[in-house]
């Protein structure tokens, strides 16, 4: 089989969140298992910068526009571990120093971005191979599906090519004023409430839902919550009424990059049997943050997040003065809303002693936080997937979590009698069942033998992208046959 990935991000050219990590690990696991897999990303600057020469393939695709035509080229991005990689390059639209837009907002224009991206990915597969299935990765990819049945419906090369569709998070949606319907040469029969207008909007992703064969998320339990109110955005009678083709697939890790036995990035290496290095990792975690006299008895509480809504920093500093009179220290690292992280500077300036922020995207420094933590805390609003707890789990480092999306799907709370369960869960999103959870886990924290207990219970669970990317391939199949 093949298929054809077309993603705004992918590892190892271009990271913003979790959607590089699942296009960067997935075709990989489907290319072990035999089929021929490629990917498509946009040529920004970052991208450039990984590989500054990359072979050109088609040097010029027309992809027409209302009063002008633009033009991209596809290069050769190599092949990586059975995957190959392809790169959409038009300059004016990715050479630029951020991916979307200028601090965590959007560039004005990237409804043409992607718009043009999507044809690009249809046109150059016209020309290097067509697949037997599409597979669209969140807004920026879902004019695909909905290209495929409408503009190219009479294609002869395509027009019985399916699209599956994944929504890693659904409070991103690519929602444009309707003048660019024209711009795009996108017929305005498609501009109604049953396809992609929204709120006199043009909305990507509720096209893509529209129209895509099959519609996966990240989550068993985010597939659920989308089809509500409360976390469909606007949505989830769409989603509601397309009920039979949405699935969840709970996203895999890498565990060749998250491995407590194998880590490059830490101070010593552990495993399930042998402990002994989550001890050094811990001290070498204070030293990287400055904290000194650490007693052995406090918890470190670890923290690596986008400092969004999204992700509980606000329950955080609701907790901030009740949290600071526990025995325990914080370490948090990350970027995002400057309200957010003003919240976390001020919070670190009232308690040094006791809490430590860093400002910025450091891999190695995640990786420390990840073993050298004793509890990882992520009070997510919602959560598709969830990719840290999963770490957390490998490293032994217990997670505490708002039980919503991956993180209920994948977080089991402790149950002291039966010596069950891997960390601790709360579900209301309010301060005072986060300060309960994490007390929960201070009190426990001071039974070592139960504590080890419960990290080797972590430690045990196996979340790797073998069983996802067979639970694909079945998805794969199904709307390659109902298309034939």
């Amino acid at each position: 089989m093949h298929i054809v990935f077309a993603a705004s991000e992918g590892l190892p050219f271009v990271k913003t969140g979790g959607l590089a990590d699942v296009v960067g690990a997935l075709p990989q696991e489907l290319a072990k298992l035999g089929h021929q897999v490629t990917v498509y990303v946009p040529r920004y600057r970052q991208v450039a910068k990984h590989v500054p020469e990359a072979p050109v393939l088609i040097a010029s695709l027309t992809v027409p526009f209302d009063y002008y035509n633009r033009f991209a080229r596809i290069l050769d991005g190599g092949k990586r571990k059975g995957v190959r990689y392809l790169f959409v390059d038009c300059p004016e639209l990715f050479d630029r120093e951020e991916v979307y837009g200028p601090q965590g907002g959007e560039y004005a224009d990237n409804g043409e971005r992607f718009g043009l991206y999507c044809r690009a990915v249809l046109e150059a597969s016209k020309q290097l191979g067509v697949p037997d299935v599409f597979h669209a990765h969140d807004w920026q990819a879902a004019l695909i599906p909905v290209l495929l049945r409408s503009t190219y419906y009479f294609d002869p090369v395509l027009r019985r090519v399916p699209c599956v569709l994944t929504i890693h998070n659904m409070g991103y949606q690519g929602k444009f004023a309707s003048g660019l319907m024209p711009r795009l040469l996108l017929p305005w029969n498609l501009f109604t409430m049953d396809k992609l207008e929204h709120y006199d909007q043009v909305n990507f992703l509720k096209g893509g839902i529209v129209y895509a064969d099959a519609i996966t998320t990240v989550s068993c339990k985010y597939a659920a919550e989308i089809a509500t109110p409360e976390f469909g955005y606007e949505l989830d009678t769409v989603l509601r009424r397309r009920n039979g083709e949405l699935v969840g697939i709970l996203n895999g890790v890498d565990y060749a990059e998250w491995d407590p036995a194998t880590d490059r990035n830490i101070a010593a290496h552990y495993t399930e049997r042998k402990l002994d290095g989550k001890a050094v990792c811990r001290r070498d975690l204070l030293h990287a943050f400055a904290l000194e006299n650490v007693a052995e008895t406090t918890p470190v509480v670890g923290v690596v997040s986008r400092f969004v809504t999204q992700k509980g920093i606000d329950l955080i500093a609701q907790i901030a003065d009740g949290l600071a009179k526990e025995e325990m220290v914080l370490v948090a690292l990350g970027t995002g809303e400057p309200y957010y992280e003003n919240l976390l500077r001020e919070f670190a300036e009232r308690y040094p002693q006791k809490v430590r922020v860093r400002i910025a995207y450091d891999n190695v420094l995640a990786h420390k936080i990840e073993a050298g933590a004793d509890m990882f805390l992520m009070p997510s609003h919602y959560e598709p997937c969830g990719l840290n707890q999963i770490y957390s789990l490998k490293y032994g480092t217990v997670p505490v979590v708002r039980a919503t999306g991956g993180l209920d799907d994948t977080v089991e709370e402790w149950n002291a009698e039966l010596g069950t369960g891997t960390g601790f869960k709360f579900h209301g999103y309010n301060p005072e069942d986060l300060l309960a959870a994490l007390q929960r886990a201070f009190a426990l924290f001071q039974d070592k033998k139960s504590w080890q207990k419960l990290m080797r219970n972590g430690m045990a669970q196996e979340y790797s992208w073998k069983k996802p990317a067979q639970e694909y391939v079945g998805v794969y199949e199904r709307v390659i046959r109902q298309r034939s």
